[in-house]
């Protein structure tokens, strides 16, 4: 690839970042439909944020991704959020469009094309657990709510980030019912039986914690329950691994949604549509190459 005074500049901001899968896949597909952008990672630190933001406006970076820990806090130094991203307070996708930043929040509707393309998944007039409230689930939940999600229950390790999230969901989307419900509650496993889409949504099971996993009734599973994990790192995880034995669940790991909102930001950035397939492909084989 030949840099030059005319090329883009993409990124992501984070802290760390090194472990960043983003910019395998953009750059696979900028090479492949022979654009003139390269995406590069930039480890920010939380205080060096507002300078960072500032500097995709003074440095010309045609567009950043956000990640841990900086997706809430950037939103403040953006000119103009997008409905979605306004409601969950949190952006992962900044484009620079003459000086003004624009804040997307691409993950919840990249989980949502990923369950449709791998689960044949459609989240209207559906009922939806989702296990942790953190930034991840925040967006997701949202994103569910605004697609005509029936019901939505939040079960989290603390129930006040759980009880925020249903309030701001029953407050501000038109979700007909969002509730909470306690792990370790029998009300948690009829949680479990009705639903019609799980999502793991906790770092729990994430390369190097491999091992780690949710304490979770899987005996309560239903077939034809779609069992969706966020972790990609490994591919599947003890979570997966143990929903999979349950005959008749669909189960889906984080690859799909790391796809698919970055084929999103991609074609925010660039106006073109992206090649799906190259960076799905760049995406497996680097995990591939992973050592566990």
């Amino acid at each position: 690839m030949l840099i030059s005074g005319a090329t883009h500049v993409c990124g992501i901001f984070g802290y760390p970042v090194e472990h960043s899968f983003s910019p395998v896949m953009h750059n696979a597909a900028f090479s492949f439909l022979g654009l003139d952008f390269v995406y590069v990672p930039y480890c920010v630190a939380p205080e060096e944020l507002e300078n960072a933001a500032k500097a995709v406006i003074s440095l010309g970076i045609a567009g950043v991704n956000i990640t841990i820990p900086h997706k809430e806090k950037v939103c403040r130094y953006i000119d103009q959020l997008t409905p979605g991203a306004k409601i969950a307070g949190a952006v992962n996708t900044i484009v620079n469009k003459k000086g003004k930043l624009y804040g997307h929040n691409t993950d919840g509707a990249g989980l949502l094309r990923s369950l449709k393309e791998e689960a044949d998944f459609l989240p209207a007039g559906k009922t939806v657990l989702i296990l942790g409230a953190g930034g991840a689930a925040r967006s997701i939940a949202v994103e569910l709510a605004m697609s005509g999600a029936l019901l939505i229950t939040i079960a989290n390790r603390k129930p006040e980030r759980a009880v925020e999230l249903a309030h701001l969901l029953t407050g501000q989307t038109p979700v007909k019912k969002a509730d909470t419900v306690h792990w370790t509650t029998p009300e948690f496993k009829e949680s479990v039986k009705r639903a019609d889409l799980i999502i793991q949504a906790t770092p729990l099971g994430m390369y190097p914690n491999a091992e780690t996993c949710l304490d979770f009734p899987f005996e309560y599973l239903q077939p034809g329950q779609v069992i969706c994990d966020l972790v990609y790192n490994p591919p599947i995880t003890k979570f997966l691994k143990n929903a999979s034995l349950t005959e008749g669940v669909k189960v889906t790991n984080g690859i799909g949604m790391l796809l698919y909102q970055g084929v999103l930001a991609f074609e925010h950035w660039t106006g073109v549509q992206a090649p799906v397939e190259i960076m799905l492909k760049s995406l497996q084989e680097f995990l591939a190459a992973q050592v566990y």
